[in-house]
C-alpha cells in the first residue's frame, strides 16, 4: 500500500513530467493557458450576478449559466437529444469525468450529489456549494440518514437533482453496478416527482477524456485542458418513470439501469452492456 508520502512523490513526479511536456509543446501551454482564462473570466462574471439575483431574492439563472460556459471552454460541444423535465425530477446519470457536471448541469440547471472531500477542494468547492450540491460520505455510514434528510431537503426546493450512482467513472463503453443507498429519499418522495434516467453520450474523443485508473483529478483537467479541437456529447434525456411504480428502492435501481443500459448499447451499435 502507498504512504502518504510516496504518493506525493509520484503526483509530484507526474506533475513535473506534465510541465516538461507542455514545455516542449508550446501550443498545448497556450491552448491550456486560454482555457483557463476562459473559466476564469466566466466565474468573474457570473458569480457576482449570482449574487445580485440572490439579494433581490430571484431565482438565479447564473450557475447554470457558468457550468454551460464551463463545458464550451473543456471543448464539449453540447447536443440535446430527448426532452428534459425541469422541475419535480430526479435525474440519474452515468459519469465519465469532472466534465459531466458543468455538461449536465448547463443543460438543465440541476444541482449535484457528490462526495463530501469536493467541498474542500480550492474554488470548485466554493463553486459546488453556490449550485446548492449534496455533498455525502462514503465512509461515515452512520450520517447516511442525515445525508437523505439533506438531500430530501434540495428536492423540496423544487430544483432538479442529479446523481452519478456508479459511484465513480467508466470508459463511456460500459457501466457500472448501481448503488442504491440514496434512492432512499424517494421512500415517500418530498412531493410528486419523477427520475428521469440521463446517458451522457460521448464521442470517442470524449470517451478518450474519462477519467479513470489512476489519473489525479489535476491530472485529468491538465489533459481535457490542453488537449486540442472539441469534442461532441450528447445529453440523451431518456423517458421519466415514477418511482411510486417500484416499492422497493432496489427496484428504482435497477430500473433506471437498466433504461441506461438500453441506451448506451444502442449508441454502441447494440454491443451488450453488461
Amino acid at each position: 500500500m502507498l504512504t502518504v508520502e510516496s504518493a506525493a512523490t509520484r503526483v509530484f513526479a507526474r506533475t513535473r513530467s506534465r510541465l516538461g511536456t507542455l514545455a516542449g509543446h508550446p501550443v498545448g501551454a497556450l491552448r491550456l493557458v486560454s482555457r483557463v482564462a476562459w473559466l476564469f473570466a466566466a466565474v468573474a462574471l457570473c458569480v457576482p450576478l449570482h449574487g445580485l439575483w440572490r439579494m433581490f431574492g430571484r431565482v438565479s439563472p447564473w450557475p447554470q449559466r457558468f457550468l454551460g460556459i464551463a463545458a464550451r471552454a473543456c471543448g464539449a460541444r453540447v447536443t440535446i437529444a430527448g426532452e428534459a423535465r425541469l422541475h419535480d425530477v430526479f435525474y440519474v446519470a452515468n459519469h465519465l469525468s469532472w466534465i459531466d457536471i458543468c455538461i449536465l448541469g448547463g443543460a438543465t440547471g440541476t444541482a449535484f450529489v457528490s462526495q463530501d472531500k469536493i467541498r474542500d477542494w480550492p474554488i470548485i468547492g466554493w463553486l459546488a456549494q453556490l449550485n446548492h450540491t449534496v455533498f455525502v460520505s462514503r465512509t461515515e455510514r452512520m450520517t447516511v440518514g442525515s445525508q437523505v434528510d439533506e438531500l430530501r431537503a434540495a428536492l423540496a426546493e423544487h430544483q432538479p437533482v442529479a446523481i452519478f450512482p456508479e459511484g465513480t467513472t467508466t470508459d463511456g463503453r460500459s457501466l457500472l453496478p448501481f448503488k442504491a443507498p440514496l434512492f432512499a429519499v424517494l421512500f415517500p418522495p418530498p412531493r410528486t416527482l419523477v427520475i428521469q434516467p440521463v446517458l451522457l453520450d460521448f464521442d470517442e474523443t470524449g470517451k478518450s477524456l474519462a477519467w479513470i485508473g489512476e489519473e489525479t483529478a489535476p491530472e485529468n483537467a491538465w489533459r481535457v485542458l490542453s488537449r486540442p479541437g472539441s469534442f461532441d456529447v450528447t445529453v440523451r434525456f431518456l423517458e421519466p418513470f415514477d418511482p411510486g411504480d417500484h416499492p422497493h428502492r432496489k427496484m428504482i435501481t435497477a430500473e433506471a439501469r437498466r433504461r441506461i443500459v438500453a441506451a448506451l448499447s444502442e449508441s454502441l451499435g447494440g454491443v451488450p452492456v453488461a
